[in-house]
């Protein structure tokens, strides 16, 4: 079938990107869906900073390839050995599937799946292999899923069913955003009641983990970032207490680091309490270095976790999270900064590159 989609044709070109154009909205060729694989019709798809990671070099893919990981839409064909799904259910796509039998699947979350990191650096998808083409050549998969487009074929394992009362907007971000951000403070900091919860970095992820930590009884929540309209932002959401970085001077017993940098990681790892736990989530560049005192880690009893993808299961963790949007307790559409056209995402990646925005989400006219 025929369908458009955004597809990035170079690393690396130079900023404005609403200019440059490094993604091109064109039409595509998609193959019906394979064994083991879904035809989804994509409702709806955030922009988040692993696009614009690919995009600037900071993460090197194979190109020609399609953009975007943070999706929902609905099954319009499964294919052959496909039982548990039937066209006309909403699901989420994540970035990361999981084989289920490797050693990385084996931890529960902790590490990812093999064979699903391996065809995401491929730009394959799990079961192997590519569905789309333009002008009979082959173009990439990003991490499984390639949402920036009006349809995707998707393995079975990617995807992951919602309720329907769950709408697409806030179904997208329960994919990347709050699986990350939301994961990481379940899964790994695990705060107590009356522990300090600190969020470093409040972007879309940071802030789905602030949203998160915000859920829960009885935990005080700091939001750090160096844009005031993203602290005030915060401050709107509920947080208890919000800081730019120099002015930081407190501490909390656990610290979510979501900026993607060094200087963000010195600043999560110094403002943990004593016995506290700083987690990583952000993508630095692969050549970012950080430097923390090794003695503040031992006299004090501090731990430092890596987290990625939150630590997720995501067909364990989306229906938690999916049930916490349902109970009212999760407003994970405040988080949306704005609804756009698939036209407009050269622009939506300068919007987040300069930290304008928290959550830009692609929604799809049908």
């Amino acid at each position: 079938m025929r369908i458009q989609g955004a597809v990035l044709e170079e690393i690396g070109r130079s900023r404005p990107y609403a200019g440059s154009r490094p993604l091109s909205v064109c039409e595509l060729e998609l193959d019906p869906p394979g064994p083991g694989e879904l035809l989804v019709r994509v409702e709806a798809a955030g922009v988040c900073h692993s696009d614009l990671s690919v995009i600037d070099g900071n993460r090197v893919r194979p190109v020609p390839m399609l953009l975007g990981h943070e999706a929902a839409g609905v099954v319009e064909q499964v294919g052959p050995g496909v039982t548990d799904l039937a066209p006309g259910r909403r699901v989420v796509m994540t970035f990361l599937p999981r084989c289920g039998g490797c050693a990385g699947c084996a931890t529960e979350g902790v590490t990812p799946c093999e064979p699903g990191s391996a065809a995401n650096n491929e730009g394959t998808l799990l079961g192997g292999g590519v569905r789309l083409r333009r002008a009979g050549e082959p173009v990439l998969h990003h991490l499984g899923v390639s949402a920036f487009a009006t349809h995707a074929v998707v393995d079975r394992r990617s995807a992951v069913p919602v309720d329907d009362d769950v709408p697409a907007d806030v179904a997208a971000l329960l994919g990347c955003a709050v699986l990350t951000g939301g994961g990481a403070l379940l899964n790994v900091g695990r705060p107590r009641p009356g522990q300090r919860v600190m969020v470093v970095g409040l972007g879309g992820v940071g802030m789905a983990a602030l949203l998160t930590a915000l859920a829960l009884d009885d935990v005080r929540v700091i939001g750090v970032d160096a844009n005031p309209d993203k602290l005030a932002a915060a401050r709107d959401l509920g947080a208890h207490e919000v800081y730019g970085p120099g002015e930081l001077d407190t501490s909390a017993d656990v610290v979510i680091e979501a900026a993607g940098s060094a200087r963000a990681f010195e600043t999560a790892v110094g403002a943990t309490a004593p016995g506290g736990r700083t987690i990583t989530v952000g993508l630095p560049a692969p050549d970012a270095r950080a430097a923390i005192s090794p003695l503040a880690l031992v006299a004090g009893g501090r731990t430092i976790a890596g987290s990625y993808l939150g630590s997720a299961v995501p067909a364990r963790d989306v229906p938690v999270f999916a049930r916490m949007w349902q109970e009212g307790r999760l407003p994970v559409e405040r988080l949306i900064s704005s609804r756009i056209g698939l036209a407009d995402v050269n622009a939506a990646m300068d919007r987040l590159a300069d930290g304008t925005a928290v959550r830009q989400v692609i929604v799809f006219d049908q």
